[in-house]
């Protein structure tokens, strides 16, 4: 709770703060008071000392208790609270989807240190910098789904991104069904412009969507797809088996990406292919990706109010016990 941003401070019913002007009155009250103490006729005072005892100091800090509950709960009935406010912030934006590769070919090792964790780290950078965009996050293996929807919360999506690993989908390159997916994310977009950048290291060899027929439904309903084909050239240490504990085992193979159907999937959306032969190449990809047209869209922002109240209603009640214990409790004044 945030009780020093004064900015955003406000009352519900300001007009009970003018209840704090009888706090000097009740003072001179209280003065008066003390200055009209009871007596107790005695044959002789020899006997009492004229140090003030602790029942004395204590009873001093009654009248300071008793203007503090008077003061919490007149700021009480007042309800200060941080302010509700809404913005509405005019910007340039589109949505986008990342649909991510994440079969086991991603962990080949022709980047350093792999594939999936410069894919990773780029896509996180390319994230960072879109922020009036909504972005969303698919991923694919020899199955997909949506990791993330499209959303304005960018470190939250950055999370989803450095936590995506290999092994926890089947295995397999299912091109049509991530594109079928992250179309499916898209589809009740409401934005002028909707992309999606789809990467990938492999041919199509899973899923039960083909891609061509999820580029023809990308098509109607207005939406770019990006493709990128991950890899370098000739051949690269991959992942070729795994033991019984899970362990991946590495050895040589050629790198085969379905470069054509990349390409066909690129052209049949108004697109572009793009091919990543080195983490350098891929960062100057999301680089002129990042150059998209944008279109004008209306954020919302609403900061929801915090009561305050509470507080000062536990306060007071705090402060009237702790009176009501020195004074009939510890103390015991007769009147």
């Amino acid at each position: 709770m945030n009780f020093f941003n004064l900015t955003a401070l406000t009352f519900a019913h300001p007009l009970f703060l003018l209840l704090l002007l009888l706090i000097p009155l009740a003072g001179w009250w209280l003065r008066r008071q003390k200055s009209l103490p009871t007596t107790l006729r005695m044959s002789s005072l020899a006997g009492i000392r004229a140090e003030r005892s602790w029942r004395q100091r204590l009873y001093a800090w009654l009248p300071w208790l008793q203007v503090i509950t008077f003061t919490c709960l007149i700021l009480a009935l007042a309800r200060p609270r941080l302010d509700l406010r809404e913005e509405v912030v005019n910007g340039e934006g589109i949505d986008i989807i990342m649909a991510i590769d994440l079969s086991s070919s991603m962990l080949a090792r022709d980047f350093t240190p792999n594939r999936l964790e410069v894919a990773k780290a780029l896509a996180a950078d390319f994230v960072r910098k879109r922020r009036q965009d909504r972005l969303g996050l698919v991923v694919f293996a020899g199955e997909a789904f949506t990791q993330c929807p499209l959303t304005t919360d960018h470190n939250m999506l950055v999370n989803y991104l450095s936590g995506l690993s290999c092994g926890n989908l089947n295995d397999g390159t299912a091109i049509g069904t991530g594109l079928a997916t992250a179309v499916n994310r898209l589809k009740e977009s409401k934005a002028k412009s909707k992309v999606i950048i789809l990467l990938t290291d492999g041919v199509n060899n899973a899923g039960y969507h083909q891609p061509e027929v999820a580029a023809q439904l990308a098509k109607t309903l207005d939406i770019r797809v990006y493709t990128i084909g991950v890899g370098a050239t000739g051949e690269a240490m991959v992942p070729l088996d795994r033991t019984l504990d899970g362990q991946y085992l590495f050895g040589m193979a050629p790198v085969e990406i379905d470069e054509a159907l990349l390409q066909s999937i690129a052209s049949t959306t108004r697109g572009r292919y793009y091919r990543a032969t080195s983490a350098a190449a891929l960062a100057d990809i999301y680089a002129a990706i990042d150059q998209l047209e944008k279109s004008s869209f209306e954020l919302t922002v609403v900061k929801r109010f915090q009561e305050l109240y509470r507080g000062f209603v536990y306060a007071a009640v705090l402060s009237l016990l702790l009176a009501l214990l020195l004074r009939y409790g510890v103390i015991r004044v007769l009147s």
